[in-house]
């Protein structure tokens, strides 16, 4: 029991190293997931509050990385702004293009299935 008490504070004093938005949330999100998933696993073997416990604080440092890295690609907190995703489209491959969109040219198919313009 004290090493699952140390091994839980440890992994709590390290969460708290990223503090973005989303690590923030996602620590909490993690933590509860964990809980309840190492309470269910702890329970079968007679040790539901020390499963519960492991499975908060490793949900909660899973939970943390991958808010982390959101923020990271956010640019929350790294010197840069968010990106702004205003005035503009994707293009055929995924790929964010500031302004309007191209016009497109009208035309038709013809009997051999090729695009014709006017």
């Amino acid at each position: 029991m004290k090493n699952t008490l140390i091994t839980v504070l440890s992994a709590l004093s390290l969460v708290s190293c990223a503090s973005g938005p989303n690590a923030q949330t996602g620590s909490v999100l993690g933590a509860l997931g964990g809980a309840a998933v190492g309470g269910i696993i702890g329970n079968q073997s007679g040790r539901g509050l020390e499963g519960a416990a492991i499975g908060g604080a490793l949900g909660a440092l899973g939970g943390n990385a991958l808010g982390n890295a959101r923020d990271q690609r956010t640019g929350y907190g790294y010197g840069q702004p968010p990106p702004q995703q205003q005035g503009g489209y994707y293009d055929n491959r995924g790929n964010w293009r500031q302004g309007p969109p191209p016009q497109q040219r009208q035309g038709y198919y013809d009997n051999n299935g090729n695009y014709r313009y006017y």
